[in-house]
């Protein structure tokens, strides 16, 4: 942007990038990430602003930051308008090893008091680790605001005798109807997708299903307990709304 004359400035240099990633990623329909990189860019401009004293570069800055909050504050409303329509989608990739992608973090802005019955087909609900995987995910579903009356779970049988994973999830069904909560359970020898679906109308498919955390390092390591803190498997989360999607 030679009208600013910011360009010789590290700081502008790499704020006027990452606002150049967000008119690229919003050309390419991928509007959630440009809103991030719309963010990102204005709040690097802020800083810049902060320290120039020059008053023609504190003029130029203020009209770059207006032109490109203009444009964001635009994008989030067309954004909102699409997920209300029910015509969204939102993908986020997990990098190998990445951290803050909890359950929490993921579901929190899909679930609402509208959603009281929810579907999970997930052929990995068998193993210990997957068993508490599960049961993390219960946990979220039964805190405010949702009102979840009933949950089903779609999986496979455990290739061994099936024990463990059949007291597991019998443990984790006693424990939801203690709050109010009915588990219904169904196995299937042939299902391969993972889906998970709210009955508010969004779908969620993750490449790993509710098992892409790595195994904590001990039980006494950062992210034992904080999912958050927990890194991950490289996979990719799809968000849909049915409305924009074929019937099922």
């Amino acid at each position: 942007m030679s009208r600013s004359g910011l360009a010789q400035d590290p700081g502008s240099t790499a704020a006027l990038t990452v606002l150049k990633r967000a008119l690229d990623l919003e050309s390419e329909s991928r509007g959630p990430q440009a809103l991030v990189c719309y963010q990102e860019g204005i709040d690097l401009l802020l800083q810049v602003l902060k320290g120039t004293k020059d008053e023609t570069k504190k003029h130029n800055l203020r009209k770059i930051i207006s032109d490109h909050m203009d444009r964001a504050e635009h994008l989030k409303k067309r954004l909102d308008q699409e997920k209300e329509a029910g015509k969204y989608h939102k993908q986020i990739k997990i990098e190998e090893n990445a951290t803050g992608f909890s359950y929490e973090s993921l579901f929190q802005e899909y679930l609402s008091e509208a959603v009281t019955e929810v579907w999970i087909e997930d052929p990995y609900i068998r193993h210990t680790h997957q068993l508490y995987n599960f049961l993390r995910f219960c946990e979220m579903l039964v805190k405010r605001p949702c009102k979840v009356k009933t949950i089903h779970l779609l999986t496979s049988l455990d290739e061994g005798t099936g024990k463990d994973q059949h007291s597991g999830l019998e443990e984790i069904k006693q424990s939801l109807r203690n709050h109010g909560v009915s588990l219904e359970l169904e196995y299937s020898s042939s299902i391969h997708d993972r889906e998970i679906r709210f009955n508010n109308g969004w779908i969620i498919k993750i490449g790993r299903g509710l098992d892409y955390f790595k195994k904590p390092q001990s039980r006494f390591s950062l992210g034992y307990c904080d999912f958050d803190l927990r890194p991950c498997h490289e996979t990719t989360v799809d968000i849909f709304h049915n409305k924009h999607t074929k019937k099922i």
